[in-house]
């Protein structure tokens, strides 16, 4: 682009570029932390703090483990893991022995899990116990040769009795730990690992900020899940953008506290890998992890022991907090930064989440093949703006037509984004690749959206999610927002279903707050809000919605369950 507009809207001490060139690689990033933040906090788990000094030792470890199996450098390496400690450890881990993460889902199925180990070819998995099941039922399918079997209770002990069985509970309904024949424990394999060190067997790779860091799967909402390539130059970027765009709010942090992150979203999500695990790691802060967010009593339960200063979470988790009874149980006074990103802020949920933190929603914007951050909110707004802000340092942003072409200011278009956090690409997927970027370098990000003139945002829908009635397009976001206005309407969510007539009709899924609450009234409310033909034709009630496991609507699955 020949200007950025958005610039004028930049705090004063957040910087126009970044320089990502500052680290060579991520464990350059996390070395310096572990020395300069040793004895700090890492993460808070379950009443047990683990300082940064544990995860460099016990990363350290699994790290010579690793590389004692025989694998090398640039090799897959999975983690099936929920919120827990040993996360975090085995990034650290994967990353210094010159490995690549992937991330995987502990809740897919077993075909889910194994298309992922295959397209990925890893050879080896990090796993927590209770989901093995689901890795054996297609185990000899896959590469992996090698598998770590984590508990909770591992750490040498330290998680016991209640805390074990409330965790196993609460992360998976009543699955019980399972055991793998071939798995090695993960106290075994630090203890293998500590061996390697003492030995000095363990190798220090020369990892540089082009090789790959992590294959992150996209979520599959609209199409086969693929894995976007972060190299990590990618994830040093935008852990920097993320810091600096933060900094007018966390410097407003005392001196006394330490700066604290609630994560949560679940780490193995790019939203919280980045923005939760890595900047925290830069920064010297401390997430409190949270295993089970949606047990909204028990994710309150656990906030009300802390102070804590950023949020990042999605418009449902949000909006379920707000409508819990213990919402009140927790100090929300220390709160400087609440990002929503993933989906769209909902106003009505911004707007009562500020009456009762006092902290604005600051809604952005990205992608798994953008590290995930692409744009946000100034962090220095004092109220919900319903754009999802501004492109981040060194990121530019357009909307460009079905050619490529940028379409006038105030008119859809698909968002495409150009920045030092874009994908090196899809994993063995030139074709994929090549459909997904322009001409000119920029990533196409199947989002429509509008820019106004001064460079602020508004996504309007995802490209394949329009509803189109005799050829006028709805967006199910619109609907939405004026549905979720509705004080008996707890979530909603529009999909287009087919219809003689028309092509399309809008149809509303909704979970009711008040069980009084009928068909009649919500129609009414929508005819006095809505033009015709974005009114909804067929209104069906739920208990819930599906959605994926960071709590993003799945459409798809509405609109497949409509087909029949």
């Amino acid at each position: 682009m020949s200007s950025r507009p958005w610039l004028d809207a930049y705090p004063p001490s957040v910087p126009v570029e970044i320089d990502a060139s500052q680290y060579r690689s991520l464990v350059e990033l996390m070395a310096e932390s572990f020395q300069r933040f040793s004895d700090r906090v890492a993460y808070s788990y379950m009443g047990r703090d683990v300082t940064f000094r544990e995860v460099d030792a016990q990363s350290q470890a699994l790290g010579a483990y690793l590389q004692s199996l025989g694998l090398s450098k640039g090799d897959r390496v999975a983690l099936m893991m929920p919120n827990v400690p040993q996360y975090p450890v085995a990034v650290a881990a994967v990353l210094r022995a010159g490995l690549v993460v992937v991330n995987v889902n502990p809740l897919y199925t077993a075909r889910e899990l194994e298309h992922q180990l295959r397209d990925s070819g890893a050879k080896a998995i990090v796993i927590v116990e209770n989901f093995a099941a689901t890795l054996e039922r297609c185990l000899r399918a896959t590469p992996v040769r090698h598998v770590v079997l984590c508990s909770m209770g591992d750490r040498l002990g330290w998680l016991k009795g209640h805390v074990v069985n409330y965790v196993v509970r609460k992360v998976k309904k009543l699955v019980p730990a399972y055991e793998l024949p071939q798995a090695v424990r993960f106290n075994e394999a630090l203890a293998q690992g500590s061996r390697s060190l003492l030995d000095g067997r363990m190798q220090q790779p020369d990892i540089g900020s082009d090789d790959v860091a992590l294959l992150q799967y996209t979520g599959g909402t609209t199409g086969v899940s693929k894995g976007a390539v972060l190299l990590h130059r990618n994830v040093i970027a935008n852990v920097l953008q993320s810091e600096a765009w933060n900094e007018p709010a966390m410097r407003k942090v005392p001196s006394t506290e330490q700066p604290t992150s609630v994560c949560a979203l679940p780490l193995y999500h790019i939203f919280a890998f980045t923005v939760n695990m890595m900047m925290c790691m830069r920064t010297g802060g401390k997430n409190i992890l949270i295993p089970n967010p949606r047990d909204l009593a028990g994710t309150l339960k656990e906030l009300s022991r802390h102070t804590f200063h950023s949020f990042p979470a999605v418009n449902t988790l949000f909006n379920g907090l707000l409508n819990h009874a213990d919402f009140e149980t927790v100090d929300w006074s220390h709160l400087k930064v609440s990002v929503g990103g993933g989906m769209a802020v909902q106003g009505a949920v911004a707007q009562r989440w500020l009456e009762r933190t006092g902290c604005p929603i600051c809604e952005g914007y990205g992608l798994s093949e953008t590290s995930p951050s692409a744009s946000c909110n100034p962090v220095t707004n004092t109220a919900y703006t319903g754009t999802i802000g501004v492109p981040l340092p060194s990121t530019d942003m357009k909307c460009v037509d079905d050619e490529g072409r940028e379409v006038p200011l105030g008119q859809p278009g698909e968002i495409v984004i150009k920045g030092p956090q874009v994908m090196a690409g899809y994993w063995q997927r030139p074709d994929e690749t090549a459909k997904a970027m322009t001409a000119d370098g920029y990533f196409r990000s199947g989002d429509i959206g509008i820019m106004d003139e001064r460079g602020f945002f508004r996504i309007i829908d995802r490209k394949k999610d329009m509803i189109l009635v005799s050829g006028f397009n709805v967006y199910p976001n619109e609907v939405e927002d004026v549905v979720a206005l509705l004080p008996g309407v707890a979530e909603c969510a529009a999909v287009g279903v087919p219809d003689d007539k028309t092509g399309e009709v809008v149809k509303l899924v909704v979970v009711r707050k008040d069980a009084g609450l009928d068909e009649e009234t919500i129609r009414q409310h929508c005819k006095a809000n809505l033009t015709a033909y974005k009114c909804p034709r067929v209104i069906e009630f739920r208990q819930e919605l599906p959605k994926t496991p960071v709590g993003k609507i799945l459409r798809r699955e509405l609109r497949e369950a409509a087909a029949g």
